[in-house]
């Protein structure tokens, strides 16, 4: 997608589609009215037949716009002024996105006013939206055979002659690096276990990390062994696809700076092992690798935007599958850090995965690290399908991941960890056991996790609901949604 940045009147704007900002307040901004005028009061007359009020997300499509450049002028409710956030902004332009890309377009444009407001300047506000039209024109259906969604060629970016040209360019490069972060992640997520596996995943980030670079490490089943990852194997016994993990590393910083890490579960395909999912459960279970796939994205858009930090990603990756080799409920599995693992649950394997990675991760130092995995369903029970679960061993560094999805505007909630939950994994075999019953699944699942990361400040980020959206809805498409990467790669900017 190329993006042109112009300062220019609305109406001289040449597009198939002019998308603008329209605010709810009394009035028209100056750039509004001055369009209004020259569509000769069409903006207005809306307004006064109440189809227009300027409510965030609010659509109306001017399909004959005479006497400007512009084919077509979409008028895009973005809310009231000082209501306005990247969360609103990008439900907003999204849902422009999706409208305008159902037809194939050569150039689209985007005017929004500037609404700068305390946390949402307009350089927030472009970099938002320059994402948001990224994303928005992106869809799932990768194998169809005539597309429903085009992506577009030609973005133009219309703002005011009095602002900071350098500034708002620096804003759409930013845009566009998220938008491509998240839509990396959404692809690898979308596409089916025959074409993303292990190996696969592998060589994806692989020529990534040559085309970006970023130091690539990839450990094999020997390698695997030789770190005694024996959680992870345990779980791979059963499919014919070999286990991989993928580590990554980006030093931005000094080199006696603290490095941050971001750990992925990477299950490229989970039937659930010999405690199978039933036929609607496992549908869908391609999407069992979005934390690795949401690493890797966050990674690439660290490593583009040149982030002054040092930031190791690692990603296990794995099938679960069944034949005669596979893991067998009451086996023992001895994680890497020694730990031994009573399987009560062969389809409670993510934690497994991430009990060896994060173990890892822990020895090679790391100073902070945040794993994310579709772990549980009980996580969706608990917050819905719109909103991250968070689970920490540390309260400060807890709070700088939730400050950043605040300010990226992606969902975040946290979660209890009281050392009550503890007695719900203890088992009467080994050290622990893979699940801890009927009760706060999601909660015993991160307290398992918690066993494999020491005194290491951690965060655990259970994304089983957000990352993968069962319908299609105005402001997002059905399937992977990339949910985290904006988030992650805002603390990375944080992180020293």
């Amino acid at each position: 997608m190329n993006f042109q940045l112009v300062t220019q009147n609305y109406d001289s704007v040449p597009a198939d589609w002019l998308i603008v900002g329209i605010p709810a307040a009394d009035g028209f901004p100056a750039t509004v009215s001055a369009l209004d005028e020259s569509l000769g009061g069409s903006i207005s007359r809306v307004r006064e037949a109440k189809d227009l009020t300027g409510e965030n997300a609010e659509t109306v499509a001017l399909l004959d716009a005479a006497n400007i450049a512009a084919k077509r002028v979409l008028l895009l409710g973005v809310g009231k002024p000082d209501e306005i956030t990247r969360a609103s902004l990008h439900k907003a332009v999204m849902t422009a996105a999706r409208l305008v890309s159902s037809k194939e377009t050569t150039t689209i444009a985007i005017a929004l006013p500037d609404l700068s407001r305390d946390g949402c300047s307009q350089a927030d506000q472009l970099e938002t939206a320059v994402a948001a039209l990224e994303i928005g024109c992106m869809g799932q259906g990768i194998y169809h055979r005539e597309p429903k969604r085009f992506a577009f060629e030609n973005v133009t970016v219309v703002i005011a002659p009095a602002d900071d040209e350098t500034a708002m360019q620096s804003s759409i490069d930013r845009g566009q690096i998220f938008g491509e972060a998240v839509n990396l992640t959404r692809d690898l997520v979308n596409r089916p276990a025959q074409d993303i596996n292990p190996i696969s995943f592998a060589a994806v980030a692989e020529g990534l990390a040559n085309q970006y670079g970023l130091a690539c490490e990839i450990f094999d089943e020997d390698r695997l062994r030789e770190e005694k990852m024996e959680a992870l194997l345990g779980v791979a016994r059963g499919s014919d696809q070999p286990p991989r993990m993928v580590s990554l590393k980006h030093n931005g910083g000094a080199e006696d700076a603290p490095t941050l890490y971001l750990c992925g579960k990477g299950v490229t395909f989970d039937s659930g092992g010999l405690s199978l999912k039933p036929s609607a459960g496992m549908l869908d279970m391609k999407m069992d690798m979005a934390g690795a796939a949401t690493v890797l994205g966050a990674m690439i858009a660290i490593a583009r935007l040149e982030l002054p930090v040092n930031v190791v990603a690692l990603m296990g990756l794995t099938e679960n599958m069944v034949n005669g080799s596979s893991y067998k409920l009451g086996d023992v599995l001895t994680a890497r850090n020694g730990v031994t693992i009573e399987v009560h649950n062969t389809d409670a394997e993510g934690r497994l995965v991430l009990a060896d990675v994060l173990s890892y991760a822990v020895d090679q130092k790391a100073d902070c690290i945040i794993d994310l995995a579709t772990l549980t369903g009980a996580c969706m029970v608990a917050l819905g399908n719109d909103v991250v679960g968070a689970f920490t061993n540390d309260q400060p560094w807890c709070d700088t991941v939730l400050a950043a999805s605040r300010d990226r505007g992606e969902l975040l909630w946290q979660m209890p960890m009281y050392e009550l939950y503890d007695e719900l994994i203890k088992s009467d075999v080994a050290d622990i056991k893979n699940v801890g019953g009927k009760w706060g699944g999601a909660i015993t699942a991160a307290k398992f996790l918690e066993q494999f990361v020491g005194d290491t400040k951690w965060v655990h980020l259970d994304i089983a609901g957000p990352a993968f959206s069962d319908k299609n809805q105005p402001h997002q498409e059905g399937g992977a949604t990339g949910v985290m990467v904006r988030t992650l790669v805002e603390v990375a900017g944080r992180f020293n």
